[in-house]
């Protein structure tokens, strides 16, 4: 590596976009102001400007690794993608000091109708690689894709998880000095997941550099040495304290995510607490979803899960302290609204990790306490302590009526909600249940 003690230098970086209302907008911009202009006239935009980044600028050193977190939109894509030379900038400067790998999107730079030994060969040499050099890393790179026989057939018939172990193996293996990665690793199954992070701590050991774009604060947490903040195209936090930037930035999520849903009325607004029918509560549960957690919500609307918070151990909501510990107690406090008598009624709750698998569930049936529930308004509390390990998990709720022994689903919620456990150190596996060594060296000699 070079002495410099950077890797990547950004400085006043702006991204503007034009946006056109109509085809022929595009054609009036390019003839008439030259027009205008040539007949001593003032001229005129016929576009929209879009900012997409706006005066960004910081420096990382060589060897550090750093998470990139905002919403979608944020910019964060649209900075990895001029800090890797592949948009130009319309101000500001990048400067880069190394060999620089990065996996940006599904398949970028692959050919289609290569084989996919072929395309090895193709973006290696893309990185600045020989052939000898790649000959050399073969074995490693194919083993870590692990396709089979698949690397000679044509890219285009790879499925969206070969493409990514692809891709992954040809950047992680072949030394890079900076590594990019954005969020392609989430179409990939969790064991491949598992094995990427483990050959990014390997990397970060070698002194690579190392840039991640994630919704999976979880992974930010255990790995970044250092986190910004996108927000709106601008740079809002750079910070070492990744733990405080994570919090405010899921603060910030679940808040939104809390406007969204409480923004959405019934249309009839004047109904009294305990007097609901089936078509208000089917309003309801149409209208009333969790987009930023893609919910899917279903069910005959004669009793529903208005809402559903979640309590932490010393009584602040999650929207207030968006991290849970592991072994933290917590409560989740359930709303309902009731049409109709339910005589046996079952609510159920269940937790996942954010890439699939229940991990937990349990519900009142289970738990020895039967409901029967008249036309109204319920609370319900369910408190249960969990030790999960750290990451992140989707919550999933489920009204349902067991009346004469027949199920009716009366509004399953799949996900409702979204939570994050931290952990104070790294363990494998779900359950955070960390073992107590002891150490004693025997007498004899």
């Amino acid at each position: 590596m070079s002495s410099n003690e950077f890797a990547v230098r950004i400085e006043g970086l702006s991204k503007c976009y034009h946006i056109y209302d109509r085809p022929r907008d595009r054609l009036k911009q390019f003839v008439l102001p030259h027009a205008r202009r040539f007949a001593g006239k003032s001229t005129q935009n016929y576009f929209k400007e879009f900012w997409a980044l706006r005066n960004v600028s910081f420096t990382i050193n060589r060897g550090e690794t750093v998470g990139i977190i905002g919403r979608n939109g944020a910019g964060k894509s649209t900075l990895l993608q001029m800090i890797c030379g592949t948009l130009s900038p319309t101000a500001g400067s990048v400067e880069i000091n190394g060999r620089v790998a990065a996996l940006l999107e599904l398949g970028a730079g692959f050919n289609p109708e290569f084989t996919g030994r072929e395309n090895v060969y193709l973006n290696a040499s893309v990185l600045g690689m020989s052939r000898s050099e790649t000959d050399a890393k073969l074995d490693e790179i194919l083993s870590f894709a692990d396709i089979g026989n698949f690397i000679d057939q044509p890219v285009k018939t790879y499925s969206s998880g070969m493409y990514v172990r692809l891709a992954f193996a040809v950047q992680a293996c072949v030394d890079p000095e900076i590594l990019i990665v954005d969020e392609a690793l989430a179409v990939g199954d969790i064991g491949f997941q598992y094995k990427c992070f483990k050959r990014m701590e390997a990397l970060k050991k070698k002194g690579t550099t190392i840039l991640m774009v994630t919704h999976s604060t979880g992974s930010i947490l255990e790995y970044a040495d250092r986190c910004i903040v996108m927000k709106n195209g601008e740079l809002v936090a750079d910070t070492t304290d990744v733990l405080a930037a994570v919090l405010a930035y899921e603060k910030g999520m679940i808040l939104s995510q809390a406007e969204a849903v409480e923004n959405v009325k019934p249309q009839n607004e004047t109904l009294a607490a305990t007097a609901f029918s089936v078509p208000d509560l089917q309003r309801i549960q149409q209208t009333g979803i969790h987009r930023e957690v893609d919910e899917k919500r279903f069910g005959s609307a004669r009793a529903i899960i208005e809402k559903m918070a979640v309590i932490k151990s010393d009584g602040t909501p999650l929207e207030e302290k968006p991290m849970v510990k592991a072994g933290e107690a917590l409560t989740f406090n359930f709303t309902l609204l009731v049409a109709e008598e339910i005589k046996e009624a079952v609510l159920g709750i269940s937790l996942s990790r954010a890439q699939g698998g229940d991990v937990w569930g349990d519900n009142n049936i289970a738990a020895g306490q039967p409901f029967h529930l008249k036309p109204g308004k319920y609370y319900i509390d369910y408190k249960v302590t969990l030790p999960l390990n750290a990451g992140d998990y989707l919550i999933h709720c489920g009204l349902a009526s067991l009346d004469n022994g027949q199920r009716e689903e009366l509004d399953q919620r799949r996900p409702m909600h979204k939570i994050k456990y931290w952990a104070p150190r790294e363990q494998g596996g779900v359950l955070y249940a960390p073992v107590k060594v002891s150490f004693k060296e025997s007498a004899d000699k």
